[in-house]
């Protein structure tokens, strides 16, 4: 996680902005991305799993 002091005097906004560019250089967002999607397919597949023992016992 990209870490970014405040210097003095430095407005706030840029500061978030700084913060900003060096997570955009680190590929924190991106990452985070790939986990939320592998997630989604994951629960996706669980999903498929159950319905077809659900099928799989009632026939």
């Amino acid at each position: 996680m990209p870490a970014v002091k405040v210097k003095e005097n430095e407005p706030v906004d840029i500061a978030i902005r700084r913060f900003k560019r060096a997570c955009e250089k680190a590929g924190v967002l991106s990452d985070v991305r790939k986990r939320k999607k592998a997630a989604a397919v994951k629960r996706y597949k669980k999903k498929l799993q159950r319905e077809t023992i659900r099928t799989t016992r009632m026939y």
